[in-house]
């Protein structure tokens, strides 16, 4: 935690009085906070800044003197569209793009994707995934984050205004177009789950506005190519 992210019903009078067990947990056997201790805080779609602690028990821990001056980092103009992943690699990838700081999370079914993963608990833990991402990196603002459980209409309605005015790529280990570096436009980066896009998928992304591209000839892990591919077209 690089900040603790305050939510503003936390704050009153200029006081944020925190309960939750996760927080008080990381205030006192991580952080080992006492009282006149400050700590760096942001307050959800808000500003940054730091708080003095003024009062810590196991049960509670106030926080005042709180100065909020700084904007959050901005985002880096990237819609990422992925292919609905295994549960435990979701967990990670989200909390990647929120960390990496991506403008806009589309979660979408695909042939490769098990109709089971959207009952997956990770729904319900949503939330706390992006609140992690946001105290990892610095950041008070959560990206958009939207499911499309259904691959045709979303790309054949949606996608072509969505790529409209920016570099719209599709992740495809066996384009012959190797993935841009450093693009200085907006992007939309479309990624498929494990095993990828069929043909047919491909092919319908390709008419709806995107250009296939690799990152060589190795076959990489959704969770590996990612934020490879981030770091590489945002750099």
């Amino acid at each position: 935690m690089n900040l603790l992210l305050l939510e503003p019903t936390d704050i009153c009078d200029q006081h944020a009085t925190l309960t939750d067990l996760r927080r008080l947990k990381h205030i006192h056997e991580t952080l080992k906070l006492k009282v006149g201790d400050s700590i760096k805080i942001g307050v959800r779609d808000g500003l940054k800044g730091s708080a003095q602690v003024a009062e810590i028990t196991p049960e509670r821990v106030v926080l005042s003197d709180m100065v909020l001056d700084t904007q959050p980092p901005a985002k880096i103009p990237l819609t990422l569209v992925l292919a609905l992943p295994r549960p435990l690699v979701l967990r990670r990838l989200i909390t990647d793009a929120v960390t990496m700081g991506v403008e806009r999370l589309v979660l979408l079914n695909s042939r490769a994707v098990e109709k089971s993963y959207w009952q997956s608990q990770v729904f319900d833990e949503l939330q706390q995934i992006v609140v992690l991402g946001l105290e990892q990196a610095g950041d008070t603002i959560a990206p958009i984050i939207e499911l499309r459980p259904r691959f045709r209409p979303f790309v054949e309605d949606e996608l072509p205004a969505l790529v409209e005015g920016k570099t719209a790529i599709v992740a495809h280990p066996y384009a012959t177009q190797v993935a841009p570096i450093g693009l200085t436009s907006p992007c939309v980066l479309v990624v498929g789950a494990e095993g990828g896009f069929i043909p047919f998928e491909i092919d319908l992304l390709e008419k709806s506005g995107c250009q296939s591209v690799s990152l060589g000839q190795r076959i990489l892990r959704t969770e590996t190519a990612v934020p490879l591919l981030i770091g590489r077209l945002m750099r």
